[in-house]
């Protein structure tokens, strides 16, 4: 993982950063398997309140590296190293759709800093995030089509809940490249900014200073709420403001606020 994904941690917040910069963080087999991996680090990292993504160097992400292409003819399949996709070895997901899908099963708030390019898989990884922050001139394209093949990094799944279904028709079918404006217009970008790490690195940090309990609460309804009828979601709601009412956390967000000072959150 070391030599592909850096996690710098302090303050609740997760600093993560793809380190391939001299390809682009393109997705090779050891880029895949560091995603991973540095989830399952998140995921077991004691005090996380929230976790930025971004990549180092001239782009976020510019989808699978080129030189792979000739693995896929060797396992007969779309991502290199993989043999069975159809197989699931992350929960609802295979291995390479862990990559994206990961974000959205940390229990905490994933904010994807997005630069230069975001293509292909490096598309669907940001938009495994809970919010995305990019550039106007941030490009970004669902390529999948151009290499003969369908967005397989979770991809379906997630921008159908971002973009008009015939947007998304639309990108998926052509390929297309389109502009960080574009982007926000269309529903993939959460805000236009300057700087997409500093502006999503204030933002983790403002959410750390917030109840965790609250904000865990928040992530597990929002993401069941895409996904579920409304009377499941109401009591759902009721369940979760039920346990956070009267809790210790819940208490301490009152107190700081009446006494205008900083909270002191228990984790």
């Amino acid at each position: 993982m070391k030599d592909r994904v850096s996690i710098d941690f302090a303050d609740g917040v997760a600093d993560v950063r793809l380190i391939r910069a001299d390809k682009m963080n393109a997705l090779d087999p050891a880029m895949f398997e560091g995603i991973v991996e540095a989830g399952a680090e998140l995921a077991r990292m004691k005090g996380l309140r929230a976790v930025v993504l971004s990549g180092e160097g001239r782009a976020f992400c510019a989808g699978l590296d080129m030189g792979s292409f000739a693995a896929m003819k060797d396992n007969g399949s779309g991502v290199p190293g993989a043999r069975d996709l159809t197989v699931r070895t992350h929960g609802i997901a295979n291995r390479p759709q862990q990559c994206a899908w990961l974000w959205r099963d940390l229990p905490v708030p994933v904010i994807a800093a997005v630069h230069g390019v975001a293509f292909g898989g490096g598309f669907q990884i940001a938009l495994g995030a809970d919010i995305r922050y990019a550039t106007a001139d941030t490009r970004f394209s669902v390529m999948e089509i151009k290499w003969g093949l369908v967005p397989d990094l979770a991809g379906t799944q997630l921008m159908r809940h971002l973009a008009r279904e015939d947007v998304v028709r639309e990108l998926t079918y052509t390929g297309r490249v389109f502009d960080g404006t574009e982007a926000e217009r269309l529903g993939f970008v959460t805000r236009l900014v300057e700087d997409p790490r500093a502006s999503a690195l204030a933002t983790a940090r403002d959410i750390a200073g917030k109840s965790p309990d609250a904000v865990r609460a928040a992530k597990r309804l929002l993401n069941d709420a895409v996904a579920t009828d409304a009377r499941t979601g109401l009591l759902a709601e009721s369940v979760e403001q039920q346990k956070l009412i009267g809790s210790p956390n819940q208490i301490e967000a009152v107190m700081s606020n009446l006494q205008k000072r900083a909270a002191r959150y228990q984790d």
